[in-house]
């Protein structure tokens, strides 16, 4: 059985330059995704209810998934990287697809229970002892067009820094 640190060196695939953080490119194009989607439900809040909500930065839920993005842009650029016939493509499209779908799926559903349970709760009369309990966090998941926005960016990006990495190199 190998250890950790000798199957990291023995079995990587990527290259000598990627091992450097400015070089990861599918690390790179995941955070970049995540910090865009993030920056765009500022952006998307105050369209939708005229105030600005600085909280979007690091809050779940809303338009676009940055879930998604992220976990898209990862598996795009991995399969840029390391082609799409390898494990690590496999094990980042496998990820994607389980993360967009508990989005729309799980988290979604409980974010529903939570705004009724919170609704439940706020009708009670004063001296019930749930009557004061503090409130659920409602926005949770994603609608399905959420999770499309999220991918197409998470997509976008990792194409972008793809593109943009190939440029440098020639």
């Amino acid at each position: 059985m190998r250890l950790i640190g000798e199957a990291s060196m023995l079995g990587s695939t990527s290259t000598d330059d990627s091992s450097n953080i400015h070089m990861n490119f599918p690390l790179l194009s995941a955070l970049l995704a995540f910090a865009i989607a993030q920056s765009i439900k500022v952006f998307t809040t105050w369209y939708k209810e005229k105030r600005w909500d600085l909280k979007q930065l690091l809050g779940s839920g809303g338009m676009p998934s940055s879930h998604s993005a992220t976990v898209v842009a990862l598996a795009v650029a991995v399969g840029f990287q390391d082609g799409v016939g390898g494990t690590t493509f496999a094990i980042a499209l496998i990820l994607a697809c389980v993360v967009m779908y508990d989005a729309t799926g799980v988290r979604l559903q409980a974010g529903r229970q939570a705004e009724l349970l919170n609704q439940i709760v706020y009708e009670l009369p004063p001296e019930h002892p749930l009557a004061e309990s503090r409130p659920l966090r409602e926005l949770l998941g994603h609608t399905p067009p959420q999770v499309a926005a999220g991918g197409l960016l998470g997509f976008v990006m990792a194409g972008l820094i793809h593109l943009f990495s190939q440029a440098g190199t020639s």
